[in-house]
């Protein structure tokens, strides 16, 4: 079930804090959509054969390390409730939905050898209903569940698991296929690799932050690589589809003048997304991680670089493996110089790699430490990626939205964040010349967010875990998000370029 709530003011009322947005029209082939993904609304996190994977070992291990001791066995229950979350979309006008599978819902053990036919057919029916309702499919294959057994293997620091995500991907190219013309391999691996492998503080809580960062990281482009690779060569030339992977990153914005602070920026911008971008975009790691993490090791005293070392072969076979650019982003911050290749050497640290001290303005607008109203920051992020990156002709924002922390229906703030974001995007369309052509707003659904558990709420839809029916409520958001695609406009008149 879910139901409506009317807000009869803040419809023609939200002024945005009197902050002047964009007059132009969102262009004729701009789309917009919504997101979420597996482990954060599916619930059923054992029926129909599904295995177990990492955030369901994760959580149920150490419940501790989530907040409130949450989980997402139940989460949202959007594996009994997918119907209705499909007419929320098709209510709320959506060009595309981004959904993520399950791996090991499809494959309880990880591998092609046993495949759940349940699986099978639950993502089917979600895939021809989109269809169906002319709402086109944004596919993740891995949205950080990976199947426990790989991560018993060693999860992302073993390059074998490459392989297996290649062998995934294959047979998801070739079971749904059909229905989709937008694949995204991977999610976000710098969350994945920084968190999950370097400090700790997501699955599956691996603090190797001198190596271990670098490692996963390689193992991720591997992965994504391959699996361009297979779609490229076996399925592109009769699906006709393309395929991505979904880089993060907040902005960088240089804490003073100072020409060391300028340089700190940029070599922020090189560890945070350039680790990720460049070998997909440019060829190889960027030049100044090289250096710096070469540097470093060597006078930690360790015989080579805690980098791995790509191959010629493997440059050339990482390099070009991206149709178009996927960008998710929430916030911005200062950096400012803190430690050169030869300064502070003790521990191997991925930070003490960086040497960069990081800070906000208390005067931005945020209620958590990762989401900060900063739209030109957002402005600045999308003509860095437009610029620094070869061959990027289109840009995706495959996520971007605003966190509270408590149940708020009439959210005017996330109203606010969203206008003040979409209308940097319009300035770096026609002012900048940034070919971005979609927007995806973070998240469909109030759900499971990771180590915070269902403390932070993101979605536009309002979901009450209380409940056990999952009760669904579109919040202000929703309607005003509505009115936005309807008119393609974030202000009463707009005009046309």
């Amino acid at each position: 079930m879910w139901k409506f709530v009317a807000f009869v003011a803040f419809i023609a009322s939200v002024t945005c804090e009197d902050v002047a947005l964009s007059n132009r029209y969102f262009p004729d082939n701009f789309k917009f959509g919504a997101a979420t993904a597996s482990y954060q609304i599916e619930g059923a996190w054992n029926e129909d054969g599904k295995g177990e994977q990492l955030w369901d070992w994760y959580t149920h291990t150490y419940p501790d390390k989530i907040r409130n001791e949450n989980n997402g066995d139940i989460a949202c229950d959007s594996y009994h409730k997918w119907r209705e979350d499909i007419e929320l979309l098709k209510e709320l006008g959506v060009n595309h939905y981004r959904l993520s599978l399950s791996w090991s819902r499809i494959l309880p053990n990880g591998t092609v050898y046993n495949i759940n036919q349940n699986g099978v057919n639950y993502y089917t029916k979600i895939l021809e209903t989109l269809r169906a309702n002319n709402i086109e499919p944004l596919v993740t294959l891995y949205h950080w569940d990976l199947p426990v057994v790989f991560h018993e293997m060693g999860g992302w620091l073993n390059p074998k698991i490459a392989d297996y995500f290649a062998d995934f991907a294959r047979l998801s190219f070739q079971l749904f296929g059909r229905y989709v013309k937008t694949w995204i391999t991977i999610n976000e691996p710098q969350t994945t690799c920084v968190q999950g492998y370097g400090t700790g503080g997501k699955a599956p809580g691996y603090v190797h932050s001198g190596d271990g960062v670098y490692q996963c990281a390689y193992t991720n482009i591997l992965a994504h690589a391959k699996a361009y690779h297979i779609y490229d060569e076996e399925f592109r030339a009769t699906q006709n589809g393309r395929v991505s992977i979904v880089l993060d990153s907040a902005w960088a914005e240089p804490g003073s003048s100072e020409l060391e602070d300028e340089e700190a920026a940029r070599t922020a911008m090189a560890f945070s997304m350039g680790l990720y971008a460049n070998p997909i975009y440019n060829g190889n790691w960027p030049q100044v991680v090289i250096d710096r993490v070469g540097n470093r090791s060597l006078n930690e005293g360790l015989p080579r670089s805690r980098l791995p070392q790509l191959t010629p072969e493997e440059i050339e076979y990482i390099k070009d493996t991206s149709d178009f650019f996927c960008l998710n982003t929430y916030g911005t911050y200062y950096a400012q110089y803190q430690n050169g290749v030869n300064e502070s050497i003790g521990d191997p640290n991925y930070y003490s790699d960086i040497g960069i001290h990081t800070y906000s303005d208390p005067e931005w607008e945020a209620v958590t430490d990762w989401v900060s109203l900063v739209p030109w920051g957002f402005r600045s992020l999308l003509n860095f990626v437009w610029t620094e990156y070869d061959g990027v002709e289109e840009i995706v924002v495959t996520e971007n939205g605003w966190a509270d922390v408590e149940t708020i229906l009439e959210d005017t703030q996330r109203i606010n964040y969203v206008s003040q974001y979409l209308s940097a995007l319009l300035d770096a369309y026609y002012e900048d010349g940034v070919n971005v052509t979609g927007y995806t707003v973070w998240s469909l659904l109030d759900n499971f967010e990771w180590t915070n558990g269902y403390t932070q709420k993101l979605g536009i839809v309002h979901v009450d875990f209380d409940d056990e029916e999952r009760m669904r409520t579109p919040k202000s958001s929703y309607s005003w998000y509505k009115r936005v695609l309807a008119n393609r406009c974030l202000v009463e008149e707009c005009v046309r370029e």
